[in-house]
C-alpha cells in the first residue's frame, strides 16, 4: 500500500507523530482484507464479526517527513484457527522507517473469540511469509 506522509500525520516539526504511524498500520489492514481477502471491514462487521488487534509490537528505525512517500508491506507470518499475525514494512525508497508484528484475532458479535471461514482461512494462507526482508 502507498502512502503520501501529510500535514495531518505529522507533528509541528513536519516529523511523523507515532500514533499516525498505528493509523496508517489499520488503513494496510483493512486494504488488504478489501484487496486480499476480499472481506472489506464493513462487510465483516455488517456480519457481526471483526478482527481486533490482539498485540502489536512496532520498533521505529527512522523518521518520516512531510511529503515522503512510504510504501507499506504486509504478509501473514502464522495464520491459526482464530487468529492471525502478520508483519508489516513500511520503506521510503529503500530505506526502512518502521516494521512491526501484530496478532489479529476473528471475534464475534459478542467478542469471543471465533474460527476464521474456512474460504477466508484459505485465502490468508495464500499470504503466508511474502514480505520482502530488503
Amino acid at each position: 500500500m502507498k502512502q503520501k506522509v501529510l500535514f495531518k500525520h505529522c507533528d509541528p516539526a513536519g516529523i511523523v507523530f507515532y500514533p499516525r504511524y498505528f493509523e496508517m498500520m489499520n488503513d494496510c489492514v483493512e486494504a488488504f482484507f478489501d484487496e486480499a481477502l476480499q472481506v472489506p471491514f464493513e462487510t465483516l462487521h455488517k456480519s457481526g464479526n471483526g478482527s481486533p488487534t490482539a498485540q502489536i509490537e512496532t520498533r521505529f528505525a527512522r523518521p518520516s517527513y512531510h511529503g515522503d512517500h512510504l510504501v507499506l508491506r504486509l504478509c501473514l507470518s502464522r495464520v491459526g484457527p482464530r487468529s492471525a499475525t502478520y508483519r508489516m514494512k513500511a520503506l521510503c525508497a529503500d530505506e526502512t522507517r518502521f516494521d512491526t508484528t501484530a496478532t489479529l484475532v476473528h471475534v464475534d458479535s459478542n467478542g469471543k473469540s471465533t474460527p476464521w471461514p474456512d474460504d477466508m482461512r484459505s485465502r490468508m494462507q495464500e499470504y503466508e511469509d511474502q514480505l520482502n526482508d530488503t
